[in-house]
């Protein structure tokens, strides 16, 4: 990955080059903005180092040519000492990061290894969404949130390997998705993917479930029965919701993991089987284990790889298309969403997570009497929902931010000049602004 760097200071050029050099990055510099421009199309260039204040073309100016040759580059732009109004001038216009002088070396190292993951992590998210364009999975992943898009990552990195992973989130998150997904990007694709929902099980049929059983076992075992171990054979079984295993079946299911052998019900013969095992569950099993109510040497040999789902309140920038997906498939006739109605959607707080937002785009385009859906067209709960203000301060700025906005827009009746000028921003930095928040006027029905 090639580095340009842009200072109208020769030493500080020579300065960060050496010192990125050094850590084994390919590096460019110029000491001017024009050149650095006609190198950056000529060369394969991920990120660039751009100085703020340069003689011939500000750091603004030059970071606006380069993203209308690349909008993909990655850009740090480097700043004078307490000219925090500045970055934040450059972070509107799409810079990655800023870094004020005199620059610390290691915190700029730091920042870049940062960038690194991130672009890892796109690539991993890009390539995992061609290949599940192809796939019979039952719904679409949606990923544009950072948390999510970290959750693809790590999927495509171990679904590969022949590993238990333990799966955890709250309800609704979309854990037996992840699981097929592991299974569809593994080398077990065409073997079969066998469900076992532990919650929904009969204590008594737990181990004839799991195991199978022979002919005559027990009272009513009329045939010999395969269990889902033994169907899933070259292939993956999902154990959803492990931690309501009963204590007895445990070490059973240890001995599945630690020698790949199971023995049916009734049976003295064990029988060999090949299974990843991927499991999920809602419940603290860490926990479960102090208690005494989960088998300890069972959850570190399930938790080799562990992923965690995170609940939709931390994964807002995901409902939009969750949304759109969801009206897609459930509308009978043509529908949208007021920008009202979206912004109840967007604030609520979703207990159920992605499957309660599934079952509220259902009820609402399936009831909803006209083509614009309204606030009074969402269920009670969403519509007498109250944003908490013990969230996260960012999330509390971004939330007063775009109330500011779809205020402005209101006032100018949607003439974003006017809104712009309310808000005291270029109309420019407005549209970013209200594309970064999902705001869109919605077409009167």
């Amino acid at each position: 990955m090639k580095i340009l760097i842009v200072d109208d200071e020769a030493l500080q050029c020579e300065l960060l080059a050496g010192f990125l050099e050094n850590k084994g990055y390919d590096v460019v510099a110029s000491t001017d903005p024009e050149e650095a421009l006609r190198i950056f199309e000529q060369e394969a260039i991920w990120l660039v180092l751009l100085d703020q204040k340069m003689p011939k073309m500000s750091g603004q100016e030059l970071l606006l040519k380069l993203k209308e040759i690349n909008p993909q580059v990655k850009t740090i732009m480097i700043t004078a000492y307490g000219a925090i109004s500045t970055a934040v001038e450059a972070m509107k216009l799409g810079a990655n990061d800023f870094l004020e002088k005199p620059i610390d070396l290691e915190d700029l190292l730091q920042r870049i290894k940062r960038l690194e993951e991130e672009v890892l992590v796109e690539k991993d998210v890009e390539e995992t969404f061609e290949f599940v364009e192809k796939t019979p999975l039952p719904l679409r992943i949606v990923a544009e949130s950072p948390r999510m898009k970290e959750v693809i990552s790590l999927v495509r990195r171990v679904a590969p390997t022949p590993w238990p992973v333990l799966i955890k989130g709250e309800t609704g998150t979309g854990k037996e998705l992840i699981a097929r997904l592991i299974h569809l990007l593994s080398p077990r694709a065409e073997a079969p993917f066998i469900e076992v929902n532990c919650a929904a099980l009969p204590e008594n049929l737990f181990e004839s479930e799991l195991f199978g059983h022979e002919k005559g076992a027990f009272t009513g075992a009329v045939h010999t029965k395969r269990g889902r171990f033994e169907l899933a054979h070259k292939g993956s079984i999902f154990l959803d919701e492990i931690g309501e295993l009963p204590l007895s079946l445990q070490p059973k299911l240890l001995r599945v993991l630690q020698e790949g052998k199971i023995s049916r019900l009734g049976s003295e013969r064990d029988i060999e089987v090949d299974v990843r095992v991927i499991a999920a569950t809602n419940r603290d099993l860490k926990k479960m284990t102090s208690e005494g109510l989960f088998r300890e040497d069972l959850y570190y040999r399930l938790n080799v790889f562990e992923i965690e789902l995170p609940p939709l309140r931390e994964r807002k920038q995901d409902i939009p298309k969750l949304i759109e997906y969801f009206t897609e498939r459930y509308a009978l006739r043509p529908v949208e969403f007021s920008q009202e109605a979206l912004d109840y959607l967007m604030k609520y707080s979703y207990p159920g997570n992605v499957r309660e937002l599934e079952h509220i785009i259902q009820r609402t385009v399936t009831l909803a009497r006209g083509r614009m859906i309204r606030p009074e067209d969402l269920p009670p709960e969403v519509r007498q929902y109250r944003v908490s203000r013990t969230g996260s301060l960012e999330e509390r700025l971004a939330s007063l931010e775009k109330e500011m906005i779809l205020e402005a827009l209101r006032k100018s009746n949607w003439v974003q000049t006017r809104a712009a000028e309310l808000l005291g921003i270029s109309e420019r930095v407005l549209r970013y602004k209200m594309s970064k928040h999902g705001i869109k006027r919605a077409r009167s029905s």
